[in-house]
């Protein structure tokens, strides 16, 4: 009688151990995602490396792309300008030049933007697409505060001394004061100060003229200057205000009153003025000796 052969259930080694790695969560992880991945990919790549295969592939996704792109609800029809007088919203769509209907994949609003904001009258601007296929443009126009005469002409600044554009005329502008002189567009902020206190002599007002680029000349008609100082020039010409409605100093035969020190105006008087004055002192002296 042969003995009876007993059945080990004890695991072989090899088992043993891809039994343990089955229990690593790292193993499993890499055989249900990491395996399939690398499959995947290996054929991929091995299939685009075709260049029947690689061509084909991406006229299809250029096709897929036109296609999405040129759905009715990505197109836009129509431009939008809010905000912006005619003159600039003509300027806006010229500058643009945009060829309705378009896809909005194809619009970079970005760089429109920078378009937009390019133009010397607008001061901000913001671009959308909104509903219905309209590009919308919001633009916030610099407001011009004064007239700057050079030696290209006449144009319109803004308060901070920005160009908002030409001028065509001063008779375009009448509430607008004039400046010139060299740096006058730096200094819009002191020729604004000064125009405010004017006041009564508005009306004789021609402009203010910077005068090495530190100090300012109020330009009257009939010829007068008023000389303001490079520091309190504001003090300096309310009390030449307060003179002149006092003893109607301006209204005299004067070329320019010399405010440059404080302590000591400096009135010069028309050649006309000077003579006449001469003449009547020769006669007072001449009367005297009598």
């Amino acid at each position: 009688m042969q003995p009876m052969t007993r059945f080990d259930p004890a695991p072989s080694r090899l088992k043993y151990r891809l039994e343990r790695l089955m229990l690593t969560p790292l193993f499993r992880l890499t055989l249900r995602v990491g395996l399939p991945f690398a499959l995947t990919f290996g054929a991929a790549t091995w299939w685009l490396s075709v260049d029947e295969n690689r061509e084909a592939f991406t006229l299809m996704v250029a096709d897929i792309r036109a296609e999405i792109e040129s759905r009715p609800e990505f197109q836009v029809s129509m431009m939008a300008i809010d905000g912006a007088s005619d003159n600039v919203a003509e300027d806006i769509r010229e500058v643009l030049a945009l060829d309705f209907p378009l896809s909005s994949f194809d619009l970079d609003l970005d760089q429109l933007h920078e378009v937009v904001v390019g133009l010397d009258p607008v001061k901000k601007a913001h671009l959308r697409v909104r509903q219905g296929g309209v590009l919308q443009v919001d633009v916030t126009e610099r407001r011009p505060v004064v007239l700057w005469r050079h030696d290209g002409g006449l144009e319109l600044l803004d308060k901070g001394g920005v160009l908002v554009g030409p001028a065509a005329g001063r008779g375009a502008f009448p509430a607008l004061p004039v400046i010139a002189g060299a740096g006058a567009e730096d200094a819009v902020g002191e020729a604004l100060a000064l125009y405010k206190v004017m006041g009564p002599l508005i009306p004789r007002l021609r402009g203010f003229e910077r005068m090495g680029a530190r100090r300012w000349d109020v330009v009257l008609n009939r010829g007068q200057r008023l000389l303001l100082p490079e520091e309190g020039a504001v003090q300096a010409l309310e009390r030449a205000i307060a003179m002149d409605q006092a003893v109607d100093m301006l209204a005299r035969d004067l070329v320019t009153v010399d405010l440059r020190l404080p302590q000591r105006p400096t009135l010069r008087m028309t050649q006309h003025a000077t003579e006449e004055m001469w003449r009547i002192r020769a006669l007072e002296v001449g009367d005297q000796e009598q």
